[in-house]
């Protein structure tokens, strides 16, 4: 049985999310004068890119903040460590590595504050669960970039102690970036011991993962072969995904989720394929290809988050445990097919 809410305890949620809204501010303004301090067009890159979901990761969090219905103040002690932590970062006498650092251990700060919000939701009930479902997204991308702060760190530290660039070309470590991204899910969500029956969400949420790394790297790459082998993956991670959804999940779905915001979704996709279809007829390089990889970062950034609030909610209203790892199943399935036919 769901736990009862009282007044109280509604109130102590209401100040947990207040909290996540005003350090997620703090993150943004970090980030913002890490980017007025770097030079380094490779950390600028990375910065660019965290701040700009960091800024959208806010406006969830407001979201999931109405959705909950009570509005609080966060807690005097947090907005006392915002104010101190504010006037750390701002201290000249600090190196960029050492601000970062301090920047990486507020992200897993973050991330657990999620993580905890995101449990009571379950306990309490369904009523809240889905009202805080938008905080998913902002969990998992709050873990994604720590781990993306770590090689950032790693790049930082090596260049300020000896002048010089780490000899293993961390820029390059592609597959490393996407084994962190993916497997996020470990951290935040419960999965089966079992590989092969692993929850359909679970399997949704490491391939948005998996692209929106992707995506990261072909903006950074160093040239044009890189962003030629990054993009070649990307084409066929999007286009099997997408396929198997609309094969396996959209139809599973479609009964308890609505046909508008079904048939949103299949839009969406098949927008995004022809969108895939005019990048893979283009030369890799130069600002009309790059300004198509933004415009399809927001297109998936749009469509993921759409995915892993509202439709993942009404999946874990409507479907069992067995009924999701069983639809896992299928699509894992639908996906190898996919990938044998390409």
């Amino acid at each position: 049985m769901p736990a009862t809410l009282t007044d109280q305890k509604r109130t102590a949620i209401a100040e947990k999310l207040a909290d996540i809204k005003v350090i997620q501010g703090l993150i943004i303004e970090n980030e913002e004068q890490f980017l007025s301090q770097c030079s380094d067009g490779h950390l600028r890159k990375r910065l660019e890119d965290m701040l700009e979901d960091d800024q959208k990761n806010l406006d969830i969090v407001e979201t999931a903040i109405t959705q909950y219905g009570i509005q609080a103040e966060p807690k005097a002690t947090v907005q006392e460590f915002v104010s101190q932590a504010k006037d750390t970062l701002s201290r000249s006498e600090l190196t960029l590595y050492e601000k970062m650092a301090q920047h990486e251990l507020l992200k897993h700060g973050q991330v657990v504050s999620g993580l905890v919000v995101h449990k009571a939701a379950q306990v309490v009930g369904q009523d809240v669960e889905a009202a805080l479902a938008p905080l998913n997204t902002v969990n998992f991308e709050n873990r994604a970039h720590q781990e993306q702060l770590k090689g950032m760190l790693e790049y930082l530290g090596t260049l300020e102690l000896t002048g010089q660039e780490p000899q293993q070309g961390l820029w390059a470590r592609v597959q490393d970036a996407v084994a962190a991204a993916t497997g996020v899910v470990g951290s935040v969500a419960t999965q089966s011991s079992d590989a092969t029956s692993a929850d359909v969400l679970d399997l949704i949420f490491m391939d948005h993962q998996k692209a929106k790394t992707l995506m990261s790297e072909i903006r950074n790459a160093d040239n044009a072969e890189q962003i030629k082998v990054l993009f070649g993956q990307l084409y066929k991670d999007l286009l099997v995904h997408a396929k198997a959804e609309e094969d396996v999940v959209y139809p599973a779905v479609q009964s308890f989720y609505g046909n508008d915001d079904t048939q949103e979704l299949y839009s969406e996709q098949a927008e995004m394929e022809t969108l895939l279809n005019e990048m893979k007829a283009m030369p890799s390089t130069g600002e009309p290809f790059m300004a198509k990889v933004k415009q399809l970062k927001a297109m998936v950034g749009d469509h993921t988050r759409q995915e892993e609030s509202t439709m993942f909610a009404s999946m874990r209203k409507n479907l069992s445990d067995s009924d999701r790892q069983q639809l896992g199943r299928r699509f894992k399935e639908s996906k190898q097919s996919l990938q044998s036919q390409m």
